[in-house]
């Protein structure tokens, strides 16, 4: 249940409380003096049990002629903070990781080509042709 479930049963569980009393109050002027006594010291036993929740205002917002009072909560605690911020550091290395990752594919590319350019016997010329790069990379995917 959440919060405002909780909130709306027990103010309905006040208003109930409050028709009972009322209703009680009404007739215990016609009971005798013994039933009113035992009445009186469940009533005082039961409200004893009952447990208040005192909640004092932290701040108070004047605006125009209206006050309104705000309750303890006065944001979220550091729990909180620290919990909304591991799903964006989680973010962040998962970045960093895909980028290192990308740069090691790149290097031991260019390096592959590379071994390919000083270990094979070409005339210079073929060096300065531009589908050559393209040939090197489609003889290493064959290999």
């Amino acid at each position: 249940m959440t919060n405002s479930h909780l909130y709306q049963n027990q103010l309905a569980q006040d208003r109930f409380g409050l028709r009972v009393a009322a209703r009680l109050s009404e007739t215990a002027d016609n009971l005798p003096y013994d039933i009113s006594e035992r009445l009186r010291a469940a009533r005082v036993q039961a409200l004893s049990k009952r447990k208040f929740v005192v909640q004092t205002a932290s701040s108070v917002a004047l605006s125009g002629g209206a006050a309104t009072a705000t309750l303890g909560n006065d944001g979220p605690s550091w729990g909180d903070r620290v919990a909304a911020t591991i799903p964006l550091l989680i973010l962040v290395l998962g970045l960093i990781a895909i980028s290192v990752i990308q740069n090691d594919r790149r290097a031991n590319e260019i390096a592959e080509i590379d071994a390919a350019l000083l270990t094979d016997d070409l005339p210079p010329a073929a060096y300065t042709d531009p589908g050559f790069t393209q040939f090197l990379k489609s003889q290493l995917s064959q290999d």
